[in-house]
């Protein structure tokens, strides 16, 4: 049973830009660009950890019409070499598998090497029409110039101690533990202004407490 068990933040993960809390700005932006199809070839996405980038760059790829095979995910922090990036500008010539696009999105792209920096730079110089790249990065001071000059930059905020409390009830709610206003917004302070982290800390003292959640308790 024990491999059955799926982390709330997974659980609870937004499938849709209606589901997003917290980035109604960037939302609004990015839905805009689809609607009147104005999509750049590459997007910047900084933030802090846990603020929702790979989970919005996920529905952008869906709701550009991407099949989940045209949708690739590279965590730079363990392929940042110039190898990854060299096999990753052959495979960006290929066409879609069925989709408009395909979608590369690079988690932690301030990881990457400087070769590997420059060789992504070469591809971002002259991206094939079908390809979108969306770099991830809670470090976007790490990042070349040269490679943020040429992606839209979108600007992801930290939750504040409200909207965190507010996500954290509804799914405690959804998990048959409710929880006061109270006992939220202690939680929530102990997420620092991450989604993943404050919905951790909830899954903890769910596990650890067999009757009401009180604010006693946690």
């Amino acid at each position: 049973m024990h491999n059955q068990h799926l982390a709330l933040y997974r659980k609870y993960r937004p499938q849709t830009f209606s589901d997003v809390v917290g980035q109604t700005n960037l939302v609004d932006l990015l839905q805009a660009s689809i609607t009147q199809k104005k999509i750049s070839h590459a997007y910047l996405f900084c933030g802090g950890r846990g603020t929702g980038k790979t989970t919005v760059a996920r529905i952008f790829a869906r709701d550009i019409g991407c099949n989940p095979e045209d949708i690739i995910e590279i965590d730079a922090a363990s392929n940042r070499g110039i190898d990854e990036i060299r096999e990753l500008r052959e495979a960006v010539r290929t066409a879609p598998f069925s989709s408009p696009y395909k979608v590369y999105i690079v988690d932690e792209a301030h990881m990457l090497t400087k070769d590997a920096a420059n060789a992504l730079l070469k591809t971002l110089e002259e991206p094939p029409s079908h390809v979108i790249f969306i770099l991830a990065t809670t470090d976007p001071e790490k990042l070349p110039q040269t490679i943020v000059s040429r992606c839209q930059k979108i600007i992801f905020h930290a939750p504040d101690i409200e909207t965190l409390a507010k996500r954290l009830s509804y799914v405690a709610e959804k998990e048959g533990k409710p929880i006061d206003e109270k006992t939220a917004n202690l939680i929530a302070s102990h997420g620092k202004g991450s989604y993943r982290d404050a919905l951790g800390v909830l899954e903890q003292i769910i596990t650890a407490s067999d009757q009401v959640v009180t604010f006693e308790f946690v």
